[in-house]
């Protein structure tokens, strides 16, 4: 009898509480304030990006984790990708640079 009241509270608890999965932050177990911390060095790497004419901020794609920058996309030129690079290594707070920048 007891059984029969609890399942639907059960049932109602996982219907409601499973798509809430979805919403934990995984990447690595990352805590917010390093999550904010690789945001803000993405957001400047970019931002070198934008204020530079010898690299094309659209084409690369800058993403950061535990301080550690990736670049990924397509340069023109070796001398485009090799000036990203330098841009992303020269920012303050940046690790490491993962360099993956194709150029096409």
């Amino acid at each position: 009898m007891k059984l029969l009241k609890l399942l639907p509270l059960t049932l109602a608890l996982g219907l409601g509480l499973g798509p809430l999965q979805g919403c934990a932050v995984w990447r690595e177990q990352e805590t917010v304030g390093a999550y904010v911390d690789d945001a803000t060095l993405t957001s400047r790497v970019k931002a070198k990006f934008a204020a530079d004419p010898r690299v094309s901020a659209m084409a690369i794609k800058v993403e950061t984790l535990k301080g550690v920058v990736q670049l990924s996309g397509f340069a023109k030129t070796a001398e485009e990708r090799w000036q990203a690079e330098k841009l992303a290594r020269s920012t303050s707070g940046v690790v490491a640079v993962r360099n993956d920048i194709v150029v096409s």
